[in-house]
């Protein structure tokens, strides 16, 4: 992007770990934020938890990169509270008291709610009952994800590309040889 003078911006949102490995046993530098120069990008580091301050370095970023024609990496800095994925079980590298511990004290969300009620602009009983519908509205969403029939198996070929590349073409050509070679395992499957 440097070296064809791109105007983009670059967002790594640096949660502390490398799925289950801690970034201080990933590399010995201070973030990636360092790695910008040695590509001749501009950067910003921010507190990826605080969202003015996330909103007013994208803003200075994207004014940067329009003005220079040339990209810029952000470097969020933040807390992943959660486990990296469904199989993951983050108790087993971290201990419970270090995500509570960020919970109470950085909780992004939290942080936006504190701010929204001190300057009494909601209440907490407004974003107890945002909350709720919000949670009512998704499993609705999801209710009716539910009953939607499965998408053509085609589809896995054809959703990215105007012209399925060779590659793919051998890929989707392979798995239809192995579903008639196999029939009873891809019963009720739309192909």
């Amino acid at each position: 992007a440097a070296t064809l003078d791109c105007p983009l911006l670059f967002i790594c949102r640096n949660n502390g770990y490398a799925i289950s490995t801690p970034v201080t046993d990933q590399y010995a530098g201070d973030g990636v934020i360092g790695h910008a120069p040695g590509y001749g990008m501009a950067a910003i580091r921010v507190d990826g938890n605080d969202l003015f301050a996330v909103h007013a370095a994208v803003r200075k970023a994207r004014e940067y990169a329009s003005e220079n024609n040339a990209p810029v990496l952000i470097e969020a800095m933040t807390y992943r509270q959660g486990h990296h994925s469904t199989s993951d079980d983050s108790t087993r590298y971290r201990d419970v008291a270090e995500v509570e511990r960020f919970a109470e004290e950085h909780d992004p969300l939290s942080r936006i709610e504190n701010f929204l009620v001190e300057h009494s602009w909601i209440t907490m009983e407004e974003i107890t009952r945002m909350q709720e519908n919000e949670r009512l509205a998704v499993l609705q969403a999801m209710e009716l994800a539910e009953k939607r029939p499965p998408p053509a198996l085609g589809d896995l070929f054809t959703d990215v590309y105007a012209e399925i590349p060779p590659h793919l073409q051998e890929q989707q050509r392979q798995l239809e040889e192995h579903m008639a070679i196999y029939p009873d395992y891809y019963k009720g499957t739309s192909h």
